[in-house]
């Protein structure tokens, strides 16, 4: 089975940055998709980014483009969301998640990803 840690979240104040890291354990193959989703307290869990890892490829929702950039390492078992500029709106848990399908119709919808992080709180205070 394939296994993925998450990890970076923390409180910062509005306007500063952080980077969360994505990483993978045990696993077979390369994936066709990585992607970054956040849920509120109260609302549905949304796609913000996500990475093509052979194409580079990349999609973000519009309330982050701009701001969030979603990128690999160099080992290419791991993934980043560097996020500038973070709001008050950007709190949320932040999960990652891949999916081993190589074209996807919605890069940004949850129902397209079979395996998922554990999460990592991410809180901006004004």
């Amino acid at each position: 089975e394939v296994q993925l840690v998450d990890s970076g979240g923390a409180s910062v104040q509005t306007g500063g940055s952080l980077r969360l890291t994505c990483a993978t354990s045990s696993y077979l193959g390369s994936f066709g998709y990585v992607g970054w989703f956040r849920q509120a307290p109260g609302n549905e869990r949304e796609g913000v980014a996500a990475i093509q890892p052979v194409g580079r490829m990349t999609y973000y929702s519009d309330s982050v483009k701009g701001r969030f950039t979603v990128s690999q390492g160099s080992a290419e078992t791991t993934w980043y969301l560097q996020m500038n500029s973070l709001k008050p709106e950007d709190t949320a848990v932040y999960y990652c998640a891949a999916t081993f399908a190589w074209s996807l119709a919605t890069p940004l919808s949850p129902d397209s990803y079979r395996y998922w992080g554990q999460g990592t709180q991410v809180t901006v205070s004004s």
